[in-house]
């Protein structure tokens, strides 16, 4: 069993995507199907979450949609749904996991950019 999803994990094409970071402010563009149409939606956000896992790693986007709604995404990171990653920009944090930043509004929300 071991040997077929090790063989299984060799098959799956690896992506070329830039090494993600929580912090980092990135645009995903994600393949997005409705009914017989298809197009690419970019959903602009803050890394909050990474998890890495081989095949099942995976990264969560978050963004304040209108009237100040956070919206949260968890993209897998080798899924053939996710075209592109883009990073905007890269911060300063010291924690692995950024969940304080679903209690943060406006100004107190900023991350420090990393240079």
């Amino acid at each position: 069993m071991t040997d077929l999803v090790k063989y299984l994990v060799e098959q799956t094409p690896d992506r070329e995507h830039p090494q993600l970071a929580p912090g980092d402010t990135v645009k995903v563009h994600v393949r997005i199907v409705e009914g017989e149409r298809e197009r690419i939606q970019v959903f602009q956000g803050v890394v909050i979450r990474l998890r890495r896992g081989g095949n099942e790693a995976n990264f969560t986007v978050r963004r304040i949609a209108s009237h100040g709604i956070g919206v949260e995404r968890t993209f897998l990171l080798k899924s053939p749904r996710v075209e592109k990653i883009e990073i905007v920009r890269r911060a300063k944090v010291r924690r692995a996991q950024l969940y304080y930043m679903r209690d943060r509004r406006g100004k107190a929300a900023r991350l420090k950019e990393r240079r």
